[in-house]
């Protein structure tokens, strides 16, 4: 991949796009469409409540 370049991320079963760069970060892409902001944060907090993302803040403390 290369600087500026556009990769397509596919959305999970739940509608919900998972960031492979910054594990954590999880974007519910229908509610985020529709302005359903409350939704788009809930998701958010859970990706990171995530082990995933855990793993990657433990990684950048080191």
């Amino acid at each position: 991949m290369s600087k500026g370049e556009y990769i397509s991320v596919s959305v999970d079963e739940n509608g919900v796009i998972k960031s492979e760069v910054f594990p954590g970060l999880w974007l519910a892409v229908k509610s985020l469409i529709e302005g359903n902001l409350a939704e788009v944060l809930n998701v958010l907090q859970q990706g990171l409540a995530s082990s995933e993302y855990q793993k990657f803040v433990s990684k950048l403390n080191c």
